[in-house]
């Protein structure tokens, strides 16, 4: 039985083509994900979940349809594992912490502190708590964002979605010419570069142990390259969300509120020594460039603007 489509969006069935198509496309990716990185569960769930959705109703297909540009983004960050930045240019450690603490050092008595040393050394539960909660919006929150522009504007959708995938590739650009030690690596294991590190809660893990969960852990265990400080995304995505707040001028609850996690979110990178100021600063600078950049190649009627208009109409 083949299902029509009326104006009033009556149900679609999915073509031969597109079924085809997508199963190439899941297959290849399984296959591909298995010689880069090795099979795991998270593959299977994000498989069942796009196929899922695309072949439930019109609207869910144009739902993930939409949201493949976050796909594309996962996967990509996925498959750094497989090509570790420090292979090809040398790991900043020493320099960089230097860098710190001479711009940013605060003295403390006869020495000089990184805002990470002195953080360390005058935390408590309230900034512990506090911190984990602003930390654990950095996905959540853009894609929340996401889902919810989806659904009132699709145009700033498409914009929004694609803005964030160009911010994170001019981040893995760096990551690549620049392959910067976080500050709790520096705690850890000085200045001694050490291949394969795993990844570490660091200040996080006074958040898992106040509520007595590993959240923080679980996370930074499917890290991709612990080597990747600089520029802190963690930094770019909250100012993302907020530059489309004001942009579509959402109201002054929602611009506080993104306003307070973005400054949240800087706040905790620092104290909780995942990145150094200088890294927050450069994810500033990442997703700033990534907006000027996006909103630059969007203008007038060249190739790339005539695609994105494309598929804009695609999901409506």
């Amino acid at each position: 039985m083949h299902l029509t489509t009326t104006a009033a969006g009556e149900k679609k069935g999915v073509s031969r083509q597109q079924i085809v198509v997508l199963s190439a496309l899941s297959v290849g990716y399984l296959l591909l994900s298995y010689w880069l990185v090795g099979f795991k569960t998270d593959q299977l769930v994000l498989l069942v979940l796009a196929n899922g959705l695309y072949f439930a109703t019109p609207v869910t297909r144009k739902f993930i349809t939409g949201f493949s540009i976050f796909i594309v983004f996962w996967v990509l960050y996925d498959y750094m594992k497989a090509f570790p930045n420090y292979l090809f240019n040398p790991v900043h450690i020493q320099d960089l912490y230097n860098a710190e603490r001479a711009i940013f050092g605060i003295q403390n008595g006869q020495s000089i502190l990184t805002p990470n040393e002195f953080w360390l050394q005058h935390s408590n539960t309230f900034l512990d708590v506090l911190s984990g909660i602003f930390y654990l919006t950095w996905v959540p929150v853009p894609l929340a964002f996401a889902g919810f522009l989806f659904f009132w504007n699709r145009k700033q959708f498409v914009y929004f979605s694609l803005t964030f995938l160009l911010v994170n590739l001019l981040g893995f650009v760096v990551y690549y010419l620049y392959p910067a030690a976080p500050p709790w690596y520096v705690q850890l294991h000085g200045f001694e570069f050490i291949s394969k590190t795993p990844g570490n809660t660091a200040g996080l893990v006074r958040f898992d142990e106040f509520f007595g969960i590993t959240v923080f852990h679980s996370l930074y265990a499917k890290g991709s390259n612990v080597f990747a400080a600089m520029p802190s995304l963690h930094s770019a995505y909250p100012l993302i969300v907020l530059y489309y707040a004001l942009r579509n001028n959402l109201g002054l609850l929602a611009k506080m509120l993104f306003g307070i996690i973005t400054v949240g979110i800087w706040f905790a990178a620092v104290y909780t020594s995942h990145h150094y100021v200088l890294d927050v600063l450069a994810g500033i600078v990442c997703a700033s460039c990534g907006i000027l950049l996006f909103n630059q190649l969007i203008t007038g009627n060249g190739v790339l603007a005539r695609a994105v208009e494309r598929f804009i109409a695609a999901i409506r």
